[in-house]
């Protein structure tokens, strides 16, 4: 697998040499004729021409991370629909890119954890309306908690922040966090992230 940047500059940044020494630098036209498939290329959105580029990349079975100086979750889920792997922060760091490239190189894909949440989120909602009842979810997970870490559970897993938790409880956010904590070792998760993939999980065996 090659490693190939496509800058503007046509150059590369030391992290990125740091972080994949053999990474060669390149322009869009010299890409499309030199990039193989199983190649990891990294496109910066500076360069005019990279939704284009990440669609005919995509195409030749290129995989393809966006790099953004301003991160948006709009130009992250454009950059998917167009066949990119990845997106991340154009200055992220050497160990963060790394790990981007082992997840997109073994078929995964990176977004940020706020796009991810809302992702997830989304996934929650249209399952929990699908659900007639949540009775099964209740027996292996939401029973395991009071009325108000429930409530604070399933809130969060519908994707709203600590600060809309507190806003739609009518309690404060620091209260949330408590109620996190407790939840998350009640139902042995490490953060959000794996809350919300569980009691989704727990939604899909009920209307399944």
């Amino acid at each position: 697998m090659d490693y190939w940047f496509v800058t503007v500059e046509g150059g590369l940044k030391a992290r990125w040499q740091k972080a994949f020494p053999g990474a060669q630098p390149s322009t869009p036209d010299f890409i499309e004729r030199n990039a193989h498939s199983g190649d990891l290329v990294w496109v910066a959105t500076t360069v005019g021409s990279w939704p284009q580029l990440t669609q005919r990349l995509s195409l030749l079975n290129v995989t393809v991370v966006i790099l953004s100086y301003s991160p948006q979750d709009k130009e992250a889920l454009r950059a998917l629909d167009l066949g990119a792997r990845g997106y991340v922060h154009t200055l992220a760091a050497v160990d963060v890119l790394k790990q981007v490239a082992l997840v997109v190189s073994n078929q995964g894909i990176w977004v940020g954890q706020e796009l991810l949440a809302k992702v997830i989120g989304g996934s929650f909602r249209a399952l929990a309306q699908r659900a007639e009842e949540f009775s099964y979810a209740q027996d292996d997970y939401l029973a395991l908690l009071t009325e108000r870490e429930r409530g604070v559970a399933l809130a969060v897993a519908r994707g709203a922040t600590n600060k809309e938790v507190a806003r739609q409880l009518d309690i404060t956010e620091r209260t949330v966090k408590a109620h996190l904590s407790a939840i998350f070792r009640k139902l042995s998760v490490r953060d959000r992230l794996q809350l919300m993939l569980k009691l989704s999980s727990a939604y899909e065996r009920v209307i399944s």
